[in-house]
């Protein structure tokens, strides 16, 4: 055995340790040229630069309005008539007469 291995790292280790410390570098470079913390999630962003689908998110109040305007409109589908489909006879029944038909219909089978 020479005295010289004993006492000097050996080459891979050095270029292992160089790799792994320019990754790491170039990894940072990106990240710090290439991430914006402050750009604003679609949720959060002023209400003008959304698209129109999406302005309903825009802040608080407009959610709590159009939660407030679908609720209007599921109460006033469960109380009346409308066509859902013409040509297939589908209609929507207010919710308390839909319940006597069925009870009529399955309540005459026994």
């Amino acid at each position: 055995m020479s005295d010289s291995s004993a006492h000097s790292p050996r080459p891979v280790a050095l270029i292992t340790t160089l790799f792994i410390f320019a990754v790491v570098a170039t990894g940072w470079v990106l990240v710090s040229r290439l991430y914006d913390p402050t750009s604003t999630s679609p949720q959060n962003a002023v209400a003008e630069n959304l698209p129109k689908e999406l302005a309903w998110k825009a802040t608080p109040a407009t959610r709590k309005q159009a939660l407030g305007e679908l609720r209007e409109k599921h109460a006033q589908q469960a109380i009346a008539y409308a066509w859902i489909d013409k040509n297939t006879g589908v209609v929507q029944l207010p919710i308390e007469r839909a319940m006597q038909l069925t009870a009529a219909q399955y309540g005459s089978k026994k």
